[in-house]
C-alpha cells in the first residue's frame, strides 16, 4: 500500500497541475488541512530537482497566505470557524493548552511549527490570530520559517534528489518508520517540555 500511495504521489508529482496542487495543498495546510505540503514538494523535487527552488517559493508563498488566512480565522472567527476545525481534528484540547503555555511566546511556536510541524502549522496560526499577535509579525515570522524549510528542503532535494530517491524506493517502509519516529520523539519532547 506504501509502494502504491509512494507511486501515485510521483505520478501527480510529474502531472501538468502540480504546481497548482502543490499550491493548494500549502496553502490549506496552514489554515484548516491536516495533510503536510512535502506530501507533494518533495517528490515535485525529487523529479524534476532543476525547479526545486520554484517549488519551495510556490509553497512558501501559499503556506503564508495560508497562515495568514489561519490568522484572520483565528482573529475574527474562532467561534465559527476555527473552534469546529479543531475539534473536527480533535486538536481543541491541544490548542487550549498551547495557548495557556505559550500565549505569549506563540512566536516561538511559529518558527517551530514552520519549521518542523511541531506543533501543526495550521493550529499556530489560529493561536496567532486569538491572541492577537501583530500580523506583520506574523507574515514576517511565517516566510522566515517556512521559508527556510521549503529552501533549505529544496536545496537537499536538488543536491542528492537521486541518491534520496533510490534510498527512499529502496527503503519505503524504513524511511516511514524513520519519519514516524522522529515525529513521535520531538512530540513527547514536546511534551515534557511542559
Amino acid at each position: 500500500m506504501l509502494k502504491r500511495l509512494y507511486d501515485w504521489t510521483f505520478s501527480l508529482a510529474a502531472s501538468e497541475a502540480a504546481e497548482w496542487w502543490l499550491a493548494v495543498i500549502a496553502f490549506v495546510e496552514s489554515s484548516v488541512f491536516l495533510i503536510p505540503a512535502d506530501v507533494l514538494f518533495v517528490p515535485m523535487s525529487i523529479a524534476r530537482p532543476q525547479r526545486a527552488y520554484r517549488y519551495a517559493l510556490i509553497a512558501t508563498v501559499a503556506s503564508v497566505a495560508g497562515g495568514i488566512a489561519g490568522w484572520y480565522i483565528g482573529f475574527y472567527a474562532f467561534e465559527a470557524i476555527a473552534r469546529p476545525i479543531l475539534v473536527f481534528y480533535d486538536k481543541l484540547a491541544a490548542f487550549e493548552d498551547l495557548k495557556t503555555a505559550w500565549g505569549d511566546s506563540v512566536l516561538l511556536l511559529l518558527i517551530t511549527s514552520g519549521i518542523a510541524h511541531l506543533p501543526p502549522i495550521k493550529v499556530v496560526t489560529i493561536l496567532s490570530g486569538v491572541v492577537h499577535v501583530n500580523l506583520w509579525v506574523f507574515i514576517a515570522s511565517a516566510i522566515a520559517a517556512r521559508g527556510a524549510r521549503f529552501f533549505a528542503l529544496g536545496w537537499a532535494l536538488k543536491r542528492w534528489g537521486d541518491a534520496i530517491r533510490h534510498f527512499i524506493e529502496h527503503r519505503l517502509g524504513l524511511v516511514a518508520g524513520i519519519i514516524a519516529g522522529v515525529i513521535i520523539l520531538a512530540f513527547a519532547a514536546l511534551k515534557l517540555a511542559h
